[in-house]
């Protein structure tokens, strides 16, 4: 059985979607990935990284491929808030450093995560890369404007994985590479953004069930693609 790696399981939906695919069965080995980690039991294995530190990521590679190849790989991490870090309700409040540090954690991080997982990837059969987008990543669906850093890094993760998917094709033709909308979810990421509760917020168990779905539901034709929690489309 291949493994399944989830980025960022410390995070409420990273959390929920180990529990999910420990629960489901369908891999040997569920790796959690977090800077946080903690004890898990079987089949998870806890696995410290950090998305902005790429030589961390080469040593969890490194566990990991010891454990045999990979068939699913979820980055669920991501930052919009944090210290120095806010989203932007006009231009003039761009901070640069601020900015630089959501594109480390929101598109870079996943583009390493990929650089050093995709060589544990099967060749033939199916196997999945996917990662934790936005709808507010869309260009097209871009309608109310603010969140300059957020919605830049989310637009440049969804172009690293359609580049990612058009390289694959040559080199894992069954390699199924996509972004996930997850909907809001009750997570810190979006508290203070969100009502609580409210009409369309999801539980963290519920969000993974529906990304879980979705990604059992997607075929090669969708490479490349970003999908919702309910498997629609989200436009470039």
């Amino acid at each position: 059985m291949s493994s399944a790696v989830v980025v960022g399981a410390s995070g409420g939906i990273g959390g929920a979607l180990v529990a999910a695919l420990a629960a489901g069965g369908a891999h040997g080995t569920v790796f959690a990935l977090s800077r946080r980690p903690a004890p898990q039991p079987d089949p998870v294995r806890s696995v410290p990284v950090d998305v902005t530190d790429e030589d961390t990521i080469a040593a969890a590679a490194r566990t990991i491929g010891e454990a045999g190849p990979v068939g699913l790989v979820i980055v669920a991490s991501g930052i919009l808030h944090g210290q120095g870090v806010s989203p932007e309700k006009a231009i003039r409040a761009i901070d640069p450093a601020a900015m630089a540090a959501v594109m480390a954690v929101n598109a870079i991080g996943p583009a390493l995560v990929a650089k050093h997982l995709l060589p544990l990837m099967p060749r033939k059969g199916r196997s999945v890369f996917s990662a934790l987008s936005a709808r507010v990543g869309s260009i097209g669906d871009n309608r109310l404007g603010g969140w300059y850093a957020y919605r830049a890094s989310k637009a440049a993760l969804n172009q690293v994985l359609r580049t990612l998917a058009v390289e694959t094709a040559r080199t894992h033709p069954e390699l199924i590479v996509a972004g996930l909308h997850p909907g809001t979810v009750q997570t810190a990421l979006s508290r203070p953004f969100r009502p609580d509760p409210g009409p369309g917020l999801f539980a963290p168990e519920e969000s993974a069930a529906h990304l879980v779905r979705v990604l059992d539901g997607l075929r090669i034709g969708d490479s490349g693609g970003v999908f919702a929690w309910d498997g629609q489309p989200v436009p470039p």
